[in-house]
C-alpha cells in the first residue's frame, strides 16, 4: 500500500510499505477514505517529538471501512461498517479506561519504559506519533490496523458526509474538551491563543458550553477571519495589538474567566528577541518547547480562573511564570483529549446541527500530495487551515 512517511526532519514522502496485517484478536483493519494533516504532525514533522524513525508512517485523525477483524472484537462491529477512529490508542479495561481518561491508557503503549523515562508515566499509544508512544503506524495511507478496534471507533451512517464526521478522531474532541476543562458558567469570557482547527473548535465550544464572549488570538488574518465568521469570537491580532493590554480593556481590567492554550510546543512570540530566545534554547536543548503562549495565558487570566492547556508539549519548559501561577490562585487542567468519551455526544451534536466541523477543511487533495500538503500548512501558505486527504 502507499503510506505518507516520516523521512528526517522537515522531510517526509509517499512510499509503498506493507499492508497491515491483524496481530490481535481486538484488531481491524481500515480501508481509509478520508484523512488530515494536524497541527501536531508539525511538531513530529520538525524532530520536536523524539523517538521518530525513518519510514514511519504518519497521521492520527482518519476514518474508512472495516476490512478486516479479528476473532475478539466485541460490540457488534462487522466488516463493511464506516467507522471513525479516534487518535488515542485505549483498552477499555484498565483503570484509567474505565474512568474515561482514555489517553492514559495502562495497555496500550508497548514502548512505555521509553515513555516513563521521559515522562514519570506513560500515556497511551497514539497512531503515527513516535516509538515513545508505541511505534503504531500512522493513518495517512490506503489501510491501517486499528488495536481495540471495539473501543478506539464509532460506526457512522452513510446520511453523513466524511467531512462532518472526520473530525471526531481528534481535533473537534480536542477542542471541545479544552473548553470542557475550563467549567464554563453562563457570562463566562473565554480567551484562545491559536486559530487553527484546535483553537476554532475550541471557540465553537466554548460557546456552546454557556460562554458568553470568546477571544481568539493569532497573528494570521485568514485564520482570525475563519474564527470570527464561523464561531461567533471576537479576535485580536497579536502582531498588531498588545494581547494583555487588549484583554484587560476587553474585560473591565479582570482579565478573562479562563484561557486555553491551543498552541503548545511552537509558540512564536510578537517580540523578535524573545522568539529568538525560545528558538536558541531550544535549538540547543536547553529546552524543549516554545511556550510563549502558556506564558502568556497565565498572566492574562483573572485571579482565580483556569488555563486549559490543550496544545501538544513535548518535554520541558523555560521561565514559567509560577509566581504568577500561584499567587493568584490559577487553576490548570491539561491532557491530550480523551476522544473515546466525546465521540458518540459529539456526533449527536452534528446531527443535530449544533455545529459543522467542515468549515475548517481549506485544502482537499490525494494522498500522493501528502508532502505538499505538509508544506502549505507548515508555512501557512494558500490560507491553508487544514488539509484533508483522500487515499
Amino acid at each position: 500500500m502507499r503510506a505518507n512517511c516520516w523521512i528526517a526532519p522537515n522531510n517526509v514522502a509517499v512510499k509503498s510499505v506493507p499492508d497491515p496485517q491483524i496481530l490481535n484478536p481486538r484488531d481491524a483493519v481500515v480501508r481509509i477514505t478520508s484523512t488530515a494533516i494536524c497541527g501536531s504532525d508539525l511538531h513530529l514533522l520538525q524532530g520536536y517529538i523524539p523517538a521518530m524513525q525513518k519510514g514511519d508512517v504518519l497521521g492520527h485523525e482518519f476514518m474508512g471501512e472495516v476490512v478486516e477483524l479479528g476473532p475478539g472484537v466485541r460490540d457488534g462491529l462487522s466488516i463493511g461498517d464506516r467507522v471513525v477512529v479516534a487518535f488515542p490508542i485505549a483498552c477499555g479495561n484498565c483503570s484509567s479506561c474505565e474512568r474515561g481518561l482514555y489517553s492514559i491508557c495502562e495497555n496500550s503503549n508497548p514502548n512505555a519504559g521509553i515513555a516513563e523515562k521521559v515522562m514519570g508515566h506513560s500515556p497511551a499509544g497514539i497512531f503515527g506519533y513516535s516509538h515513545l508512544l508505541g511505534g503504531y503506524a500512522g493513518g495517512q495511507a490506503q489501510y491501517a490496523r486499528v488495536p481495540y478496534a471495539d473501543v478506539g471507533t464509532i460506526k457512522i451512517d452513510d446520511d453523513l458526509a466524511d467531512e462532518q464526521v472526520l473530525f471526531l478522531s481528534d481535533v473537534l474532541p480536542t477542542g471541545y474538551m479544552a473548553a470542557e476543562m475550563c467549567d464554563i458558567r453562563r457570562g463566562d469570557t473565554i480567551a484562545i491563543w491559536g486559530a487553527g482547527p484546535v483553537g476554532q473548535f475550541a471557540a465553537a465550544s466554548a460557546l456552546l458550553l454557556g460562554a458568553e464572549r470568546v477571544i481568539v488570538i493569532d497573528r494570521f488574518p485568514y485564520r482570525l477571519r475563519i474564527a470570527r465568521e464561523n464561531t461567533g469570537a471576537e479576535t485580536i491580532n497579536y502582531e498588531q495589538t498588545d494581547v494583555l493590554d487588549a484583554l484587560r480593556e476587553m474585560t473591565a481590567g479582570r482579565g478573562p474567566d479562563a484561557c486555553i492554550d491551543a498552541v503548545g510546543m511552537e509558540g512564536h512570540h510578537a517580540s523578535a528577541a524573545l522568539h529568538a530566545y525560545d528558538k536558541a534554547k531550544q535549538a540547543t536543548k536547553a529546552e524543549t518547547d516554545r511556550p510563549h503562549a502558556l506564558r502568556e495565558a497565565v498572566l492574562s487570566c483573572r485571579n482565580g480562573g483556569t488555563i486549559s492547556v490543550i496544545g501538544a508539549y513535548g518535554g520541558f519548559i523555560d521561565k514559567f511564570p509560577m509566581g504568577s501561577f500561584m499567587n493568584r490562585s490559577l487553576n490548570m487542567r491539561s491532557g491530550q483529549a480523551h476522544v473515546q468519551r466525546y465521540m458518540r455526544p459529539l456526533l449527536e451534536r452534528i446531527r443535530k446541527g449544533e455545529i459543522d466541523p467542515s468549515f475548517i477543511i481549506t485544502h482537499t487533495m490525494g494522498l500522493e500530495d501528502a508532502p505538499h500538503g505538509f508544506d502549505i500548512f507548515k508555512n501557512k501558505q494558500d490560507e491553508c487551515l487544514k488539509v484533508v486527504l483522500k487515499p
